[in-house]
C-alpha cells in the first residue's frame, strides 16, 4: 500500500511532464461522486483545479442521494454521451456497482475510483482488476484512529454506539470494522452499539441517536461515521442537553463537526483529504493517457486529525472541508 508520499507526487510531475504522445485538451472525464455533501464538494474543487491546472475538460454529474439507484442512471447518461475518455466516481455500492461500471469500461471509457473502491479494493490481486486505481483514505485504519481517540475521551470505559450511513460501502464499512475491531482489543471495558444506519439523512441520524440515548442513559460516546453521521449524532447530543457529557468522534472535518467541537460536544475529528483525491485522480487519468503503465493500483491520501488544541493551527485548519469563500 502506498500513501500520498513525496514519491509518488515526484512519480506523477516527472510522469506528467516526460510524456507528450496525448494532448490534455483531447482528455474528457467525467466526476461521479457518491452524493451532494461538504467531502465532495471539497473533492469536486480538487478535480477542477488539477483539469485547471493540465488543461483537460471535466463533466460533472452530482447524484442528489446516495445509492445505486440514484447513480446508475446518472452513470449511463455519461456513458451514453460518447465523448467521455475516463470516469472518476465514489461507487455507492462495492458490488452492485461492479457491472454498470464494466459496462461504462467495455464502452471504451477507463474507470478511477476515489473514496469508495469495487470488490474489495485490492485491483492488483482481487477479484475486481478493471480500475486503473483507487484514490482515497485508509478506512480501517481511520476506524481504529476514531476508536482510540473516543476510548481516550471517556476515559477508557462505558457505552459507546455507531452511527453510520449504509450497508455495502466500503468505505464506511471499513470505518465500522477498524473502530470495533480496536475496541474489541484494546479497550475491554467499553461497551459498543451499533451501527445504525441513516442512509446519508441527518435528521434520521440525530433521529437514531435520540432514541440510544433515552435507551442507554450512560451512553458515553458516538462514533459517527461520515458528515451525516457525524452531525446528526451531535446535534441529537446538543438536543439531549448532554454537550461535554457524550463525546463525539466525528469522521470528515465538516464546519459543522468544527463548531460542535467548539462546543465541547465533537472531541475529535478525523480530516480526510477529498481536495488531493480528486486532484490526483485527474493526474492519473492524464498520465494513463499518455502512455504510463506505472501507476500505483492503491493511494492512500492520509489524514489530519484535529481537535481543540490544534484546530486553531493553520497547519491543521487547512483540512477543514472548506466549499464556499
Amino acid at each position: 500500500m502506498r500513501n500520498a508520499s513525496t514519491m509518488t507526487a515526484a512519480l506523477l510531475g516527472t510522469l506528467l511532464l516526460s510524456t507528450a504522445t496525448v494532448s490534455a485538451a483531447d482528455i474528457k472525464i467525467g466526476f461521479l461522486p457518491g452524493v451532494v455533501d461538504p467531502f465532495y464538494q471539497v473533492m469536486q474543487l480538487g478535480v477542477e483545479a488539477a483539469a485547471k491546472d493540465l488543461g483537460v475538460e471535466v463533466v460533472t454529474q452530482v447524484p442528489p442521494t446516495w445509492g445505486v439507484e440514484a447513480q446508475t442512471p446518472i452513470l449511463d447518461a455519461l456513458v451514453a454521451r460518447g465523448d467521455l475518455n475516463y470516469i472518476i466516481t465514489a461507487p455507492t455500492d462495492k458490488d452492485q456497482m461492479v457491472a454498470p461500471l464494466q459496462a461504462a469500461l467495455d464502452a471504451g471509457i477507463k474507470i478511477i475510483t476515489v473514496d469508495t473502491f469495487l470488490g474489495d479494493g485490492d485491483y492488483a490481486n482481487g477479484p475486481i482488476k478493471f480500475p486503473i486505481s483507487y484514490i482515497g483514505s485508509d478506512n480501517v485504519e481511520g476506524g481504529r484512529i476514531s476508536a482510540r481517540g473516543l476510548a481516550k475521551a471517556i476515559g477508557g470505559k462505558g457505552t459507546v454506539y455507531i452511527n453510520s450511513t449504509n450497508p455495502n460501502v466500503s468505505s464506511v464499512e471499513g470505518r465500522e470494522q477498524g473502530f470495533a475491531e480496536v475496541m474489541k482489543n484494546e479497550f475491554p471495558d467499553i461497551k459498543v452499539l451499533g451501527p445504525d444506519y441513516n442512509l446519508d439523512d441527518q435528521n434520521k441520524a440525530a433521529q437514531q441517536t435520540g432514541a440510544v440515548i433515552e435507551q442507554n442513559p450512560d451512553l458515553a460516546g458516538v462514533f459517527g461515521t461520515n458528515v451525516f453521521s457525524a452531525g446528526g449524532a451531535g446535534n441529537a447530543v446538543v438536543n439531549a442537553g448532554l454537550g461535554g457529557h457524550v463525546q463525539v468522534v466525528a469522521y470528515d472535518a465538516t464546519a459543522e463537526a468544527i463548531e460542535l467541537m467548539g462546543k465541547g460536544v465533537v472531541s475529535l475529528v478525523l480530516a480526510q483529504k477529498p481536495f488531493d483525491m480528486g486532484y490526483m485522480a485527474v493526474q492519473f487519468a492524464v498520465a494513463d493517457a499518455a502512455g504510463v503503465t506505472s501507476l500505483p493500483r492503491r493511494v492512500e491520501t492520509g489524514f489530519a486529525i484535529i481537535d481543540k488544541d490544534n484546530v486553531a493551527d493553520p497547519e491543521y485548519a487547512r483540512f477543514i472541508y472548506k466549499v464556499g469563500n
